[in-house]
């Protein structure tokens, strides 16, 4: 049996989250302590106890989430040992998610990884500020009448998440006429996302060059495990090729689905998503109903793996 760990995005975070994982597991406690120092204020406390709207932002979302899916990580581990969870044949996160995907795999250590998780999303709100953007979820439109929308609108299909379920990004103008146009192009529904800007398109080019600056001053490993990249679908097995995915992944399309079915073609059998909420676990659920789903997010579903 082949498994892969899969690791939540933006989108996934709740007032309240790790609280458990914190009281129940030094191990987890560990990582929000080493949070807190790292980034010199205590992001645990607005995990636990909100404000919402300040957890909702993009410059404290992002480490926030990478931040409960690892203590989450590293508490299963600490209960479960070496008669656990089998070891993942690949690991994969969506978007922001591959950042703890990174962590799990040995590329960075944590302390990096969720400082430069911050300054990612400190990034992507600047280039929102300084070129306004959103994204758009379209449901029941198919990807070619949706690339159609996008030409007709200069806007980007940013996550390609599963059958039925794909997201546009763009400038907010550009944004309503595609979301209209989908509508009467067939879509069943289209959603607006609570995002600070057009993420995964060209509008995000300054984060980039800003992300460029400060993974040159980290150190990386190459992965132990290989992990399954945003843009293409295809493993890393390489510190150089993590790179130059972390740059491509903020101006490129999330292929989730091509991901997952990647995993699946290689044999994977078995999804375990590891962090706050259940959303990979029900995209995943569209891709292929025939592989096994865990869904592990607090004190009481790790419990549950030693008994």
């Amino acid at each position: 049996m082949k498994v892969a760990y899969v690791f939540p995005g933006q989108g996934s975070q709740w007032v309240g989250m790790g609280r458990d994982l914190y009281d129940n597991f030094d191990s987890a406690k560990a990582v929000f302590e080493q949070v807190d120092e790292t980034l010199g204020f205590p992001l645990s406390r607005l995990c636990f106890d909100g404000p919402e709207d300040e957890l909702l932002q993009t410059i404290n979302a992002q480490p926030a989430i990478v931040t409960v899916s690892f203590a989450c990580l590293k508490a299963i581990y600490d209960v479960s040992g070496s008669n656990g969870l089998p070891s993942p044949a690949f690991v994969a996160g969506h978007s922001l998610g591959e950042y703890t995907a990174l962590a799990a795999a040995g590329v960075l250590d944590f302390a990096d990884t969720v400082y430069l998780a911050r300054e990612r999303g400190r990034l992507m709100d600047e280039a929102g500020l300084s070129q306004p953007g959103g994204m758009v979820a379209i449901i029941g439109l198919d990807e070619a009448s949706l690339a159609e929308v996008c030409v007709r609108t200069n806007t980007r299909i940013a996550n390609i998440n599963c059958p039925g379920q794909l997201v546009i990004s763009g400038a907010k103008e550009n944004l309503t006429r595609a979301a209209d146009l989908a509508n009467s192009r067939g879509a069943y529904r289209t959603i607006p996302l609570a995002v600070s800007g057009a993420f995964h398109t060209p509008l995000m080019q300054s984060a980039v060059d800003g992300i460029a600056e400060i993974l040159a001053t980290l150190s990386f490993n190459d992965p132990a495990v290989p992990i399954i990249a945003n843009t293409t679908a295809q493993p890393l097995t390489t510190a150089e090729l993590v790179k130059e995915e972390l740059l491509g992944q903020l101006c490129h399309c999330v292929q989730w689905q091509p991901s997952i079915e990647y995993m699946v073609n290689d044999e994977v059998s078995t999804f375990i998503e590891i962090g706050p909420g259940r959303v990979l676990t029900g995209l995943i659920k569209r891709i292929n109903k025939s592989v096994n789903l865990i869904n592990i997010g607090d004190a009481e579903a790790i419990k549950k793996i030693v008994c």
